[in-house]
């Protein structure tokens, strides 16, 4: 008789929260709904810029940064230009905008007042 297993510990993956929040933007199964209803604050709590380190994608990434300063916002805006990581995302042209681990923009430059329109749209 075999007895399979014996003897070893399988690792646990020890999830780390992403959010401001602490636990659940960084799952991508939940939605902003979710987000409110785990009793969670709701709003930005993350915002990503990805690019290749152009000058597009470098002036989306000041764009983003002046959009949270004018919204008085305490979130850090990530400027990621590894490409592994860019993929993740599944973003085909850049720049491209992440709020809350989802892509919210791509392919093209949103002036600042742009970016605060639309966290205002998704954080509603």
């Amino acid at each position: 008789m075999a007895v399979f297993g014996f003897g070893k510990k399988e690792k646990e993956e020890k999830k780390v929260p992403t959010c401001a929040c602490g636990d659940c933007c960084g799952d991508a199964a939940n939605t902003m709904d979710e987000h409110s209803s785990n009793g969670k604050a709701r709003g930005i709590c993350s915002i990503k810029v990805l690019g290749t380190g152009c000058k597009s994608c470098h002036e989306q990434y000041e764009n983003a940064k002046q959009a949270v300063k004018d919204m008085g916002l305490s979130v850090e805006v990530e400027y990621i230009t590894d490409m592994q990581k860019v993929m993740e995302y599944g973003v085909m042209s850049m720049p491209a905008l992440v709020v809350n681990e989802k892509v919210a923009a791509m392919g093209k430059v949103l002036k600042a007042a742009d970016v605060v329109a639309l966290l205002h749209k998704l954080e509603a």
